[in-house]
């Protein structure tokens, strides 16, 4: 049987970081589509370049799904402390449609989720011409802002600022 060729969207990405992770999430969800199962990958570059991936995990129950990005999220916060500065998920087709992987924006939770812990975070979206990075911010202009905890948290690895 022939895998079938189904066309990556990192073609359309004519910045370097944003092509970079394109391409991580395009080759994670690629090897592992399952229909019905796993559908979007997501990666997440940290400051000191580290790329941290996420598989989108369905589930029978779909408020027990978990998406790609808070899956490259807490992979991402596993091997490191830096700084977050991009994130890109890509989804890949169904075999009903068209052979075209194509880049989404972060769900309202994602988007939610990815500003607690990354604040200046830039996504890769498609803005109907190209890829391009845009702050994960302007996504989501009113953003619940609580009092749970400090706006930069101490990591252990980090010096306290005194």
């Amino acid at each position: 049987m022939t895998a079938r060729r189904v066309d990556g969207p990192a073609l359309g990405c004519p910045d370097p970081t944003a092509r970079v992770l394109v391409e991580a999430a395009f080759s994670a969800i690629s090897r592992r589509y399952v229909l019905a199962r796993h559908q979007i990958a997501a990666a997440v570059l940290d400051a000191d370049g580290g790329i941290h991936l996420g598989l989108h995990l369905d589930a029978m129950v779909g408020r027990a799904a978990v998406c790609a990005e808070a899956g490259a999220l807490s992979a991402a916060r596993l091997a490191t402390s830096s700084d977050l500065v991009a994130v890109a998920a890509v989804r890949y087709p169904k075999p009903t449609e068209a052979a075209v992987a194509r880049l989404v924006p972060p769900c309202g939770l994602c988007r939610e989720l990815l500003l607690d812990h990354a604040p200046g975070l830039r996504v890769v979206v498609h803005d109907g011409t190209r890829a391009a990075l845009t702050p994960l911010a302007g996504l989501l202009p009113h953003k619940y802002v609580g009092t749970k905890w400090p706006a930069a948290p101490a990591h252990p690895d980090k010096e306290t600022p005194q």
